[in-house]
């Protein structure tokens, strides 16, 4: 019986984390510091680790899924989803401009935007 107890617990923990990175992820669409696609990314790994029946709803849905599975054949993401993301994260970072932030973290965060997009840009376009 003690054996399975801890996979309970994991299995808890990683239903726990792809429900909370989804909710994140649906926060995201509305707020702009606030990035979606990596949050749902969280989910779809960990879901399929702790709730089958959301990793399935998830590669069920009529947005998400097509790109879920993009990522998970070839690491592809669409071009509308890479200029996105790109516009997303110049425009956080010139509103953390205006709103006058230090220096020390426009500069952290200008080389954290520009790692993602360079990385995003690198990634293949999915095949139609």
């Amino acid at each position: 019986m003690q054996e399975t107890e801890p996979w309970t617990l994991v299995r808890l923990c990683y239903a726990l984390l792809a429900s909370v990175a989804l909710a994140l992820g649906f926060i995201g669409l509305f707020l702009p510091l606030l990035p979606t696609t990596p949050f749902i990314l969280v989910a779809a790994w960990a879901a399929p680790k702790g709730s089958p029946r959301l990793h399935r709803w998830l590669l069920s849905h009529p947005q998400i899924g097509p790109l879920l599975h993009a990522w998970h054949t070839n690491r592809a993401v669409p071009r509308r989803a890479k200029w996105l993301a790109c516009i997303t994260m110049s425009v956080s970072w010139i509103g953390m401009l205006v709103m006058g932030m230090n220096w020390m973290v426009l500069g952290v965060m200008a080389l954290l935007f520009i790692s993602v997009s360079t990385y995003l840009i690198t990634r293949p376009e999915p095949v139609k």
